[in-house]
């Protein structure tokens, strides 16, 4: 009777302590829903398989299959009609009683929960480190972080199809990261590949040789261009002046902008002048960025230091 009672307790004060979250999260405009697993279908899965009983990091279960309304994102009971569930997890756990494993699907360092999201959310708040989990493991080109959101999860779904159509992570392995922040902007980075092998092609040393393959041409994009580009940014100090921007974003802006500065002029006028063009004319006005990177800061997406 006494390990109920104290069950009880405990969980209204979790439920309490969710609603404090849900207000802060209000307040900070942050999210402080689990990840729902369905979610994860955009990260295009390919295929999954069976890890067995393992032991897990009760902090790297950030989401549910099923019941990612009922908990929020630190797993604090969020419905009193569920009560009971969490009672009955805890009066057991007191009463020395052995709790059988949850059951998960990880992708890549997180945990979604399958079956035995009350055990997860007692665990977590009696700061437990690992639980047991019998464990399904979901095959991903580019695994999820804890705090994406849908539209995260949407980008790197589309990178992901980027990479196997490319296969820029096998020709370049140690290629760095490319990442935007708008969907819908890798089909004009195919665009950009298919571009660059029709033009070495043409060159006039290739005369005579083989055509240039797909490989190649992935190979010439990524190293001549998307990193040539890279450097100037960071040589130019762009990225300062664009607040919660990516070097992919700009990337795609600089390589129009340099498109547009070649038509106006009726040469190439090469990529370190069209990003040193682009920073002069297009960078937010000072006020605007300080106001975005206050806004960045305060959601935890932006290094102070930088």
């Amino acid at each position: 009777m006494h390990a109920n009672n104290q069950a009880r307790h405990e969980v209204e004060r979790a439920r309490l302590l969710a609603d404090v979250r849900d207000l802060l999260g209000i307040l900070r405009r942050e999210p402080n829903e689990l990840l729902p697993f369905d979610w994860i279908k955009h990260l295009g899965p390919q295929g999954e398989h069976q890890l067995g009983l393992q032991t897990i990091p009760v902090e790297q279960i950030t989401g549910s299959v099923d019941r990612y309304r009922e908990f929020d994102r630190h797993y604090l009971p969020k419905e009193k009609h569920l009560d009971e569930r969490w009672i009955g997890v805890r009066s057991a756990q007191l009463e020395g009683k052995e709790l059988p494993p949850i059951q998960v699907y990880k992708v890549g360092d997180l945990y979604f929960v399958k079956d035995g999201n009350h055990r997860v959310s007692v665990a977590r708040r009696q700061g437990q480190k690992y639980i047991d989990a019998y464990v399904i493991e979901l095959n991903v080109t580019v695994p999820p972080e804890e705090h994406d959101t849908l539209k995260d999860l949407i980008i790197k779904g589309e990178y992901a199809h980027f990479l196997r159509e490319t296969n820029l992570d096998r020709i370049v392995p140690d290629h760095s990261e490319i990442l935007f922040t708008t969907p819908g902007r890798y089909d004009s980075l195919i665009e950009h590949i298919r571009t660059r092998q029709y033009f070495l092609d043409r060159k006039p040393e290739r005369a005579g040789l083989p055509p240039v393959t797909w490989e190649e041409a992935v190979e010439s994009w990524y190293k001549r261009l998307y990193c040539r580009i890279v450097e100037n940014i960071e040589k130019h100090d762009v990225m300062f002046r664009f607040p919660g921007r990516t070097e992919a974003d700009l990337y795609l802006w600089i390589m129009d902008h340099r498109y547009f500065l070649t038509t106006q002029e009726g040469h190439d006028i090469g990529s370190e002048e069209a990003t040193k063009d682009f920073r002069a004319h297009y960078a937010p006005p000072l006020y605007k960025r300080l106001g975005q990177r206050v806004q960045l800061l305060l959601k935890g997406q932006l290094d102070p230091l930088t």
